[in-house]
């Protein structure tokens, strides 16, 4: 079986990613990849995620308010900082950090409770792979040996180019995850894979803010779309989280569940050394009927 994607479809609830891919179509790439290309630095990386989240909250009405807006110091720093920061929360607008106005003229980062939009401080990536803007990404474009690329190796122009190339098959939608996985953005088009990696329901016994948007609710409304749309034959759908989370509903309704281990991940750095990597042992993947089996290799072609 041959299958053919024609479309990739993202959800943006924050503006971000519209604003990055609107700075490289009109043709600030060059400013893009001058913020982008700086190495890991602790403190700018305080420094500018605490930036970056005063400017989110206006960034969606002024991107929908004018066709030309752009930021491209907003998409150099958020896609630097995404290379940079270590595990979620990037940009979330949540923490106790906040950049406080002193007597004498000068602005510091300082803790001061959980009030506003505030962010947290953690060490970022230190390790030898070179997080940041320098480290090893796959291969982007249709030819080359598929080995990946280093950024600092190319032009970082000439990357943000093809980053540019490789969003123009991409549509974005802002807003809620189910507007757009209805039948008019589905299988009104054929044959539709659906991933669904929602943040984890609040059984999993897990922080409650994680992500810019969070809420605890979403797996239960992800888990209830994945029963009322598992039987369409032009449906394949997988649904990821913890075991306890969904497997008996899923089970009864046909659902195949395939166990995998994520690793320790950053729980490696733990000193509780007894719990690493449990976590990691409870990730399940939930396979919709339609799904093919496992002994029936598929052959994808991504256009």
């Amino acid at each position: 079986m041959k299958w053919q994607a024609h479309t990739d479809l993202q959800n943006d609830s924050d503006g971000f990613i519209s604003n990055f891919w609107r700075c490289l179509a009109l043709g600030h790439a060059d400013t893009v990849a001058r913020y982008a290309d700086w190495p890991v630095n602790e403190n700018d990386l305080h420094a500018r995620h605490y930036w970056l989240v005063q400017q989110a909250a206006d960034l969606q009405a002024q991107l929908e308010g004018d066709p030309d807006y752009c930021d491209p110091k907003i998409a150099g720093w958020w896609v630097w900082g995404i290379c940079a920061y270590i595990g979620s929360g990037w940009c979330s607008g949540r923490g106790p950090w906040h950049a406080v106005d002193m007597p004498d003229g000068t602005r510091r980062l300082m803790k001061v409770g959980n009030a506003g939009q505030g962010i947290n401080r953690q060490l970022p990536h230190l390790g030898n792979a070179g997080r940041g803007i320098n480290r090893q990404r796959p291969q982007l474009g249709n030819g080359g040996s598929g080995q990946g690329i280093l950024a600092h190796s190319i032009d970082v122009y000439e990357y943000m180019c093809q980053l540019a190339n490789r969003l123009r098959r991409v549509r974005v939608a802002s807003g809620d995850w189910s507007r757009v996985c209805g039948r008019a953005v589905t299988y009104n088009h054929g044959l539709t894979g659906v991933f669904l990696d929602p943040p984890y329901a609040a059984e999993a016994d897990r922080a409650d803010d994680l992500y810019r948007k969070d809420c605890k609710r979403i797996a239960h409304d992800a888990r209830k779309w994945c029963l009322e749309n598992g039987n369409n034959p032009l449906m394949r759908i997988i649904l990821c989280g913890y075991e306890e989370e969904h497997a008996a509903p899923l089970a009864a309704a046909g659902w195949r569940m395939i166990a995998w281990d994520a690793g320790a991940g950053y729980s490696a750095q733990r000193h509780d050394t007894e719990n690493v990597g449990v976590n990691g042992k409870r990730e399940r993947l939930w396979l919709s009927p339609h799904c093919l089996p496992l002994d029936r290799p598929m052959q994808a072609t991504l256009l």
